[in-house]
């Protein structure tokens, strides 16, 4: 069984369509999303649908993401004003431009994502944590709203590696940092949606129009390759 993480998807079907092509999940894989499935992306709706239809094929975990939050609040009956200036315009066009557009399967889904999950070795949220508490007991705003750039983490008291997004990275590449990595790659911006196999630590990432980056297992090689030849040379006894 292959468990996968992938980062923020914002609306962009064709990405995720383009990522899980590329993965061919099945029955016995668990792929955990981290969040932000809608809003600033062209098709909320068509990415939500593509979740929902996930079931049938493998095993999804779905967390709950910021931008669910304020959609789940719209759709509740709460002012839609900051959602909408957050990306939820585009969500809301997607869906013909009424929240009575929004179907029930839909609405349900958003009540059933997760805040957070966790397995024997790593953590998985949407937005940031705090190190000295267990994911039961992380506040709201951490989990979903606060950016590595306003506090960045220190090693959680668990040992386990952290797997979050929220934060987006523009540069496109995956944050891998000691003890925890950052999935969003700024898909709706012009670079790619990613997913990383936990234990192999495979990757895979798709544009916004769901071309797979063939440059990414390269470069990754590549610089394995230079890590592993420096180490070489560095422990080489040095002249007199």
């Amino acid at each position: 069984m292959r468990t996968i993480a992938i980062g923020d998807i914002h609306g962009c079907s064709k990405a995720l369509q383009g990522i899980l092509d590329a993965i061919a999940p099945t029955r016995q894989d668990r792929l955990i999303f981290l969040g932000d499935y809608v809003d600033r992306g062209p098709d909320s709706k068509g990415v939500m649908q593509q979740l929902i239809e996930l079931q049938d094929v493998c095993e999804p975990v779905f967390l709950l993401g910021n931008h669910e939050i304020m959609f789940r609040g719209a759709l509740r009956g709460l002012d839609p004003a900051l959602w909408l200036q957050q990306g939820g315009a585009q969500t809301l066009t997607s869906y013909g431009g009424l929240l009575s557009g929004v179907p029930a399967a839909h609405r349900d889904f958003l009540e059933q994502c997760l805040p957070h999950y966790e397995t024997s070795l790593d953590l998985f949220v949407h937005a940031n944590f705090l190190p000295d508490l267990p994911l039961t007991e992380q506040p709201e705003a951490t989990l979903f709203w606060e950016h590595l750039s306003d506090r960045w983490p220190l090693p959680h008291i668990s040992g386990k590696h952290v797997f979050c997004g929220h934060t987006p990275q523009r540069r496109g590449e995956i944050g891998f940092y000691d003890y925890f990595t950052c999935l969003d790659t700024y898909c709706f911006g012009g670079q790619w949606l990613s997913a990383i196999d936990i234990e192999s630590k495979e990757t895979w990432q798709a544009s916004r129009e769901g071309h797979l980056r063939q440059d990414w297992r390269i470069v990754r090689q590549l610089w394995g390759k230079w890590r592993f030849f420096s180490s070489l040379l560095s422990s080489r006894p040095k002249a007199d």
